[in-house]
């Protein structure tokens, strides 16, 4: 079984453990280098699994999954540093750090170290996550697959090459909030109209669920199921027609570039 380091107990992290995990992958396969002792003792006590540090994490792991802040990743590769890193028994590095590129991992590690670059989603944390990866340059199908494997195991996964991950983290790593922010708005709508928040919020999340489900299992696109519930002069037509006026559509491509040039900015963090 593959031996996986998560570096960094943050959110994303813990999402990715807590999602291994609940796949059944066994606590003695994982282990999570934290460097705050009271976050350590948190998640050692909440998954069961050895917290150490980066270089006791890394040095039996054949996967190591660098899960921090971008501005942390030149730390965690001074730790590394420290250990004595192996590609020729394909040891593996995995980033998960938003907008930071295969290139500012490959120089820093012994030549030829397979890097490969991930943008997951919190859905992982109820096995539905949408995890990207792109491979960098020393990267070989085996790598992929092995990935690919792991994190199919918290959801679904698809490959793409590493000029549009920036893309990527804007449309699905930052997707859950957009979704999160539509129930927000449609619960406090329906409260406004005389529902209470618990029927409201049961309604919102159940339609979302439902809808999501339809769109998977579905050979329809969005735009035809969305205008096969719109008849002619309907109420589904009115509420379209004022999201549309408010400029719904042109605000979450605004929002989605913002997010892409943003994730671009962090990766030229200490560059």
């Amino acid at each position: 079984m593959t031996r996986i380091a998560v570096i960094g107990g943050g959110k994303i992290g813990e999402a990715l453990v807590a999602g291994l995990l609940e796949a059944g992958r066994a606590t003695k396969d994982l282990v999570v280098a934290e460097q705050f002792p009271a976050r350590a003792k948190e998640i050692a006590e909440q998954f069961g699994i050895r917290v150490t540090t980066v270089a006791d994490a890394a040095e039996g792991a054949d996967l190591i999954v660098v899960a921090v802040k971008p501005s942390d990743v030149d730390g965690v590769l001074t730790a590394l540093g420290e250990v004595e890193l192996d590609s020729d028994r394909e040891q593996l590095i995995v980033s998960l750090a938003a907008g930071v590129p295969t290139s500012r991992f490959e120089p820093k590690l012994p030549a030829g170290f397979p890097v490969i670059r991930a943008m997951p989603n919190t859905p992982m944390l109820v096995g539905e996550g949408m995890s990207v990866i792109a491979p960098g340059r020393y990267v070989k199908e085996a790598h992929l697959e092995l990935v690919r494997d792991v994190l199919s195991a918290v959801g679904k996964v698809t490959v793409v090459s590493e000029n549009q991950m920036d893309a990527v983290t804007a449309v699905s790593g930052s997707g859950p909030a957009y979704f999160f922010l539509v129930v927000e708005a449609m619960v406090d709508a329906g409260v406004s109209l005389g529902l209470t928040r618990r029927t409201a919020s049961e309604l919102v999340v159940q339609t979302m669920l439902g809808s999501a489900a339809m769109l998977d299992r579905s050979e329809e696109s969005a735009t035809e199921l969305r205008a096969a519930v719109t008849s002619p002069a309907g109420t589904t037509a009115a509420a379209v027609r004022v999201l549309e006026q408010n400029g719904l559509r042109s605000a979450f491509i605004e929002a989605l570039h913002t997010a892409k040039d943003r994730s671009a900015q962090q990766g030229a963090i200490n560059d």
